[in-house]
């Protein structure tokens, strides 16, 4: 029997929530080959029934890894995820920065030196001072953002 995919509107629910598997293709789990409720599109599933068939059905984890399309870094991650948060921990993080890693504290500091000092300064001209100083390119509406975050934490 040919396998079901998933609808449109699910999928577009999975893309939204960063559930959504890219490579639904290298799932070669028969449950995943069958018409019905397995669906290789659902990250969380596929994720989920992997650890369940290592942890509960003892299935070596190279062979689990492969038939779930992961490495097997990937299931050890898998795991702990799980046992940290549950399901929502199979749910891929952000990617990217998680903050601002450019404006660290010395940056701010030196930002906020030179806003005292020279109160009319622009985020362009602090962009060329931090620049000069520190060796650094940052956009003057990263300088823009970083001040905000600051001045809503300093009362």
């Amino acid at each position: 029997m040919p396998k079901r995919s998933a609808t449109d509107g699910k999928r577009k629910a999975l893309r939204s929530l960063g559930a959504l598997h890219h490579h639904p293709e290298r799932v070669t789990d028969e449950l995943f080959q069958e018409d019905g409720f397995f669906d290789p599109h659902d990250l969380v599933q596929v994720k989920y029934e992997m650890l369940r068939r290592v942890w509960v059905d003892r299935k070596p984890i190279r062979r689990a890894a492969r038939d779930f399309g992961f490495s097997r870094p990937s299931v050890y991650q898998a795991r702990a995820a799980f046992e940290r948060a549950g399901l929502p921990g199979l749910l891929p993080g952000k990617r990217g920065p998680r903050g601002a890693h450019k404006m660290d504290d010395a940056v701010l500091a030196f930002v906020c030196e030179e806003l005292l000092a020279d109160p009319a300064l622009r985020a362009a001209g602090l962009s060329k001072r931090i620049r000069a100083r520190f060796g650094l390119a940052v956009h003057p509406r990263t300088i823009e953002r970083a001040l905000r975050r600051h001045e809503k934490k300093t009362p």
